[in-house]
């Protein structure tokens, strides 16, 4: 089917063309929101009726005369219908849909994927500085972005994942201080212990390891510890690379591996601070007011001009953050995408303002920005609020520990990032219809049970008569499966991760459906060949879906309410 469609948006172009020359419609399909209204509509029509004047019903009667007249539609198309103002309802001809069987068993692990683009695109996300576990706002990010690295590579893109985090500044200082205090001997509770410290048990365990002069090492770092409790450097030192490496291994327990780190104090020590502080001088868009230094972010769409060097001494945030990304822009990134808390949504306008002062060809709305919003987690029908280990909140390990990888992943990207998620750990953990990951996992492994018992060989199913597919169940699950490279491509292009995971739930429904519906062993041989086949596909789009979320595709599973299995 997905020649078919390429073949039928390819003689639809034509067709605009033949009826309004020169026109800017583009030719695209959509899907009828109800299936009754066909597999395909087309609302081109009701488009053209006002730069061409014209009725949006007349224009469909001639629309449709130059499709018919279109070799592709005549191959591929069963009935074409106007409905309402102007809609052309498209019908297509069983072959057209049954022909995405051989297309995803022909393709495997690669359907649904584009060719290269050589385009580079940078997503960064989690950033958490090292000062303590990552928490389940972090895990939200991790989630977030490693689907969407995925998404930009079923694109054909070539992307980086980058973890960016500050090495210096008050909290390092406080995490230096609250561990230097551990190792005198004060906790949490005593008098002397600072209302600022950190207060999780970490912190003791940073503590014993530097006086056990251990060597700690990281993805991007490696420090042995002196042991000398009067030694506030090394202390700080140790504690990032220990924090780091802990960090590490909530990544690994993830099954996330960055790319790249980028430290803020190399913005500092590689004069890129300054050096962009100038470019923003010389381009007549800073003046001084007060003994302080502003940037003229109001030229550029801000509610308000924005201090860059304080009376006081010292640059306000958001102007480190223009030469981290004026770096991102010279590393040849030509999309970033920033995975972010909605905390930091003040700092989008000033941001990009920065960038477009600079002066560098830098495009407007770069970078992008996704901002996603808290996780509550409950467990037990409460929730849970403290994580002994952290001290003050919940971790991306607690959540594995408690479910399992699958199930973290899976929960946290199937909401829109900018909506606020509640994870239940007790859902999470049922093994029944009720856990959305369990329903789509349990779907592969049925296919999968199905096809051990059939006992044939699946590469022979690439030659199954599918043209014996016509139950209209087969039919809809037909076009799940042909509707998964458009629903890639948009989640990509609009930044939504999520709607892989609606898509693989919605696909692991029609199965369903279907398997609830026809037999499939019991039947002609031919006839169990194609079924097979089908299933086949099935089970392979479920895979690739499942990749880009990170997710496993187990081929066995049990459950609370064990089903009878053909």
């Amino acid at each position: 089917m997905i020649q078919a469609k390429q073949a039928l948006l390819t003689a639809l172009a034509q067709a605009l063309q033949d009826i309004a020359p020169g026109s800017a419609v583009a030719a695209a399909f959509e899907s009828p929101k109800q299936a009754a209204h066909g597999d395909l509509a087309c609302t081109a029509a009701m488009q053209l009726a006002k730069p061409l004047k014209a009725n949006p019903r007349e224009l469909a009667t001639r629309l449709i005369a130059a499709l018919q007249a279109q070799p592709a539609f005549e191959a591929w198309v069963q009935a074409l219908e106007i409905a309402g103002p102007g809609f052309i309802n498209i019908r297509l001809k069983p072959a057209a849909k049954q022909a995405v069987v051989a297309e995803v068993l022909g393709a495997g692990l690669t359907f649904g994927n584009r060719p290269a683009t050589g385009k580079h695109v940078m997503v960064e996300f989690v950033s958490a500085n090292p000062t303590g576990p990552l928490h389940v706002g972090h895990a939200r990010q991790a989630a977030l972005g490693d689907a969407m690295c995925s998404l930009f590579k079923t694109q054909g893109h070539e992307v980086t994942r980058e973890f960016y985090y500050n090495d210096a500044g008050v909290q390092i200082a406080t995490l230096a201080n609250s561990t230097q205090m551990r190792l005198k001997g004060f906790k949490p509770g005593d008098a002397e212990w600072p209302e600022a410290a950190y207060n999780g048990d970490y912190i003791q365990d940073i503590a014993d390891a530097f006086l056990a002069k251990q060597t700690v090492k990281a993805d991007d770092r490696e420090f042995t510890a002196s042991g000398d409790v009067n030694d506030l450097d090394g202390i700080r030192q140790f504690a990032v690379a220990y924090l780091r490496h802990e960090q590490d291994l909530d990544l690994q327990a993830f099954g996330l591996k960055f790319d790249s780190y980028f430290l803020e104090s190399s913005v500092y020590n590689g004069g890129q601070l300054e050096k962009t502080v100038e470019r923003l001088i010389a381009s007549g868009k800073t003046f001084e007011d007060g003994g302080a230094l502003w940037l003229r972010t109001t030229d550029y769409g801000d509610d308000k001009d924005r201090v860059m060097r304080k009376t006081e001494g010292g640059y306000t945030y958001f102007v480190p953050d223009v030469a981290y990304h004026i770096n991102k822009f010279e590393r040849g990134y030509t999309q970033c995408i920033n995975i972010q808390g909605t905390d930091h949504h003040g700092t989008i306008a000033r941001v990009r303002a920065g960038l477009q002062a600079v002066n560098l060809g830098i495009p407007q709305g770069f970078p992008d920005y996704v901002l996603h919003k808290m996780v509550t987690v409950m467990k037990g029908g409460e929730e849970v609020k403290i994580s002994k280990r952290a001290g003050s909140y919940v971790t991306l390990r607690d959540l594995i520990d408690w479910t399992s990888r699958d199930a973290v992943r899976f929960f946290l990207i199937s909401r829109k990032a900018d909506t606020e998620f509640t994870f239940d750990v007790d859902l999470a953990l049922k093994q029944n219809d009720e856990n959305p990951v369990f329903y789509v996992q349990y779907a592969h492994a049925r296919v999968c049970s199905i096809l051990n018992k059939w006992g044939g060989d699946v590469a022979s199913l690439a030659t199954a008569d599918l043209s014996l597919l016509t139950a209209p169940t087969e039919e809809a699950l037909m076009l799940k499966l042909a509707a998964y490279p458009d629903m890639l491509s948009s989640a990509a292009a609009s930044l939504a991760p999520h709607d892989v995971a609606f898509y693989a739930r919605d696909l692991a429904a029609s199965f369903h459906s279907y398997y609830a519906a026809e037999r499939v062993l019991d039947q002609a041989p031919e006839l169990c060949r194609a079924r097979c086949a089908l299933l086949a596909a099935t089970r392979q789009v479920l895979s690739n879906a499942l990749a880009v979320l990170g997710v496993s595709a187990p081929e066995q599973m049990s459950r609370e309410q064990p089903e009878a299995v053909e």
